[in-house]
């Protein structure tokens, strides 16, 4: 009888392979310690509460009080909630990291009172402030960055009212998620191997993948009848909270939720146009991707269950992981001796969690504060997909080392319309890298419909998202009902018009609208798809060593939130509100298709 495998213990772990947490703290008695003496500080912040208005000084040494709470009480949750994730059956650190969390919320609440009262001031006020203290000057952008949508607040009565009515304003969103995630009840379906599963969320996912067509096929339409089953219910969590979005922007006098959703970052809406009609005019480059998929499957019909099956098989290509360090400096070495260092303190000073163990948190991440390592947890196996995963994380990471060591504190993180960027980049230059290095016709193959996945996945297939999102909005504000008809039948028009006449119009594909959490997030899907063009783009110039990319990406890089987020892509190169960027990309998805047929021929010949 073979012996079962079993997962190591945290503490059978050897050092090298995981991170060193004692650099934030010596001790959990010192993380007690430090915890008990922000706990404590609370109370000084609001002390300042209805004193903006007292003068410069006052002014300042709140608004440096505040953002010393926040510094502290930063590194005390990363501590916890690293300590917890590396063991989640210790109980030990569940209670710091609930201890953690709950500091959040109370430092949230002391402050919360800060923003409108910045936004009450009068502009004269604001500037004399300015002009009497010089200490001032580093937090001018951030003050401009609560003021600048000034005209969009109203009184802090009204506010507070819509504060205390967001429960129930948010209570559809609030029911889909409990409907689609604890109520729903899936059937059974045939797995691949023949055996009877369970279907759910994730064995969805797992199953369309199968090579068994059978298998995917009955997944497939199994979801869908169950969402059938519901669509009028999720037509009206759905409808209520587009309702919602629309009411919140109208009241806060924006045109629109799209302009109030966007406004938030400071983003234009000429970003989100561009992204839908540039997608749109390369739609003819998805269907031809499409015809490739019909041909290397060899299927008559192309079906909606056929597209995340892969087309090339098992990957030809893994790597141990010294081995992925090897090749994760070669990938990214075009990113020159500063970027390289990073990735040597990464490697080298403990930054990365890299192995699984028992109760470790599954998946893959990067986190991290301003006076902390940007730490990298794993749970490495020996593939390729674990590869590219270390290289987004070390972007993510990068990207957070550049930002702290280059800008004080408070501005010393970066949106979320920009997180990602750098971590695709990486991604880009490792796919060029392999691509480089490969001659294996196979491999090439593989990593090839792995990028040009990633692509549909990302770029084409949220963009088509962020589409029917604007629709259902702009169609509610005319006051047209959101039923379950009017969605289902829209939803198959424009996923037609997105896959072509290559693939089949599924019936069931009508439906899909109603398991989508993103379509509740208001106005956050696009962001995928500019993240991965930007980061194309900006991976072809790198590649390409155009004039100054280097240096104009290391600036991005060490940006953080010291400008506007569409003024930092600018200094990187992207002008993301010009079509430029996106053109750039679907020109190297077109490559890439190139490059797979050239190399599905070679298997053939």
């Amino acid at each position: 009888m073979s012996e079962v495998k079993t997962l190591p213990l945290r503490e059978e772990l050897s050092k090298e392979l995981t991170w060193d947490l004692s650099v934030i703290y010596k001790s959990d008695e010192s993380w007690e310690d430090d915890f008990k003496s922000t706990q404590e500080k609370i109370s000084d912040i609001k002390a300042f509460k209805g004193k903006l208005n007292n003068g410069a000084d006052v002014f300042l040494n709140a608004l440096e009080s505040m953002l010393d709470l926040s510094r502290k009480v930063s590194s005390i949750y990363v501590y916890a909630h690293l300590k917890n994730d590396q063991d989640t059956a210790n109980s030990t650190y569940q209670a710091m990291n609930d201890k953690a969390r709950y500091l959040i919320a109370q430092t949230q609440e002391a402050t919360s009172w800060f923003e409108p009262e910045v936004i009450e001031l009068s502009e004269d006020v604001l500037s004399s402030y300015f002009e009497k203290e010089t200490k001032l000057a580093k937090y001018k952008h951030y003050i401009e960055q609560m003021t600048a949508n000034k005209a969009h607040v109203l009184t802090s009565e009204m506010e507070a009212l819509l504060a205390g009515a967001s429960e129930v304003l948010n209570s559809s969103s609030q029911t889909f998620s409990v409907l689609n995630n604890a109520d729903l009840q899936f059937p059974e379906v045939k797995g691949e191997n023949g055996e009877t599963v369970q279907l759910s969320h994730g064995m969805y996912g797992e199953l369309l993948e199968s090579t068994d067509r059978s298998v995917r096929e009955e997944a497939f339409k199994k979801m869908y009848e169950v969402y059938a089953s519901f669509k009028n219910t999720f037509a009206s969590t759905l409808s209520a909270t587009v309702k919602n979005h629309n009411y919140q922007a109208k009241v806060h006098h924006y045109s629109s939720a799209r302009e109030s959703a966007l406004a938030d970052n400071h983003i234009p809406e000429a970003v989100h146009d561009t992204l839908i009609k540039v997608v749109n005019e390369h739609l003819p480059l998805l269907h031809r991707y499409m015809d490739l998929r019909k041909k290397v499957l060899k299927l008559e019909d192309l079906h909606m269950y056929d597209l995340y099956t892969p087309i090339t098989g098992e990957a030809s290509l893994k790597y141990k992981y010294e081995e992925a360090k090897e090749k994760t400096f070669e990938g990214l070495s075009v990113l020159g001796d500063e970027y390289k260092d990073v990735l040597d303190q990464a490697f080298n000073n403990s930054w990365i969690d890299v192995v699984e163990n028992k109760g470790k948190r599954s998946g893959a991440y990067s986190s991290g504060a301003y006076d902390t390592n940007p730490y990298i947890l794993l749970n490495w196996h020996d593939s390729l997909n674990h590869l590219y995963t270390l290289v987004h994380e070390l972007g993510h990471s990068a990207h957070s080392y550049f930002t702290r060591n280059n800008q004080p504190y408070v501005y010393g993180n970066y949106s979320i319309f920009l997180a990602e960027i750098a971590s695709t980049t990486n991604e880009n230059l490792l796919t060029d890298y392999l691509l480089e290095t490969t001659k294996d016709p196979k491999a090439r193959a593989y990593v090839l419909s792995h990028y040009l996945d990633g692509f549909k996945g990302t770029v084409f297939r949220q963009t088509q998202f962020a589409e029917f999102e604007h629709f259902m909005h702009v169609e509610s504000a005319k006051g047209t009902p959101l039923t379950a008809d009017f969605l289902s039948e829209n939803y198959r028009d424009i996923n037609s018009k997105y896959y072509g006449d290559s693939v089949e119009k599924d019936d069931a594909i009508q439906y899909e609208w109603a398991r989508i959490p993103h379509f509740y997030y208001n106005y956050y899907v696009y962001q995928y798809s500019t993240g991965f063009c930007a980061a194309t783009a900006l991976a072809d110039k790198l590649l390409k060593n155009e004039d100054g990319a280097l240096d104009k990406y290391l600036t991005y890089l060490k940006a953080g939130s010291s400008d506007y987020p569409i003024e930092v892509m600018k200094k990187a190169g992207v002008n993301m509100t010009d079509k430029e960027y996106l053109v750039r990309a679907m020109k190297v998805f077109e490559e890439r298709v190139d490059e797979l047929e050239k190399a599905l021929d070679a298997i053939e010949g």
